[in-house]
């Protein structure tokens, strides 16, 4: 009986073992504070000359903090980690006139391999959620520059046109503008682009939207 109660404590070990390590892996890394995302996103020459241009406003973006009753946990805890969204900034120009609507945004975020669909290409369905993502942060920026009323807009609809794989490791630009609002109803498109060989930016996907705002807060 002695030999199998020192194989099972071993066997239970290993497993255990082998459990921490499983659970290690699955852990996101500490997040970034903003001034690292921005100081990630200067370190790249291509995003550096967007950067550079007088009169912005650059934020890391508000859902990469925790929320309270695990508000923005995608983007603010699963995604973010080294090999999924490693940084995310977002980009307004200074606003002209107090009561002028922020109608275009800009975003960078850098994507790692745990985004994969196909080996080397990001998932159509994370693609969709980043355009989702940047669209709903462009009414953020209207809030906090207090444009728009502190009420929740939700989507609606989200059309969405592949022109060529997102390929990971890389680090992407999102361009988000409204197009049209009609009381609560806002609509908005949205584009992801790449820097080329070539120096030249490539359009990879972009979307029409439709958010609604509530009649309440939720």
């Amino acid at each position: 009986m002695r030999p199998q109660t020192e194989s099972s404590s071993t066997a239970t070990m290993a497993s255990s073992s082998s459990s921490q390590k499983q659970k290690k892996s699955f852990s996101t890394t500490t997040p970034k504070t903003e001034q690292m995302e921005i100081d990630h996103f200067r370190s790249i020459p291509w995003v550096a000359k967007h950067l550079s241009q007088p009169h912005l406003i650059i934020n890391q973006s508000d859902t990469r903090r925790p929320k309270p009753n695990n508000g923005d946990t995608l983007i603010s805890q699963t995604l973010n980690r080294e090999d999924g969204i490693s940084a995310y900034i977002t980009i307004i120009q200074q606003p002209a006139q107090e009561q002028e609507l922020i109608t275009e945004m800009l975003s960078f975020l850098t994507l790692g391999p745990q985004l994969n669909g196909w080996p080397g290409v990001c998932h159509g369905g994370i693609v969709m959620t980043i355009l989702d993502e940047v669209q709903g942060q462009l009414f953020t920026q209207n809030k906090k520059q207090r444009k728009m009323k502190d009420i929740p807009l939700m989507t609606a609809y989200l059309n969405t046109k592949f022109s060529k794989p997102v390929r990971t490791p890389c680090t992407i630009m999102v361009r988000a503008r409204i197009t049209k609002v009609e009381g609560r109803k806002h609509w908005t498109e949205a584009v992801i682009l790449v820097e080329d060989e070539q120096g030249k930016e490539v359009e990879l996907a972009r979307c029409d939207s439709l958010f609604v705002m509530l009649k309440s807060n939720l």
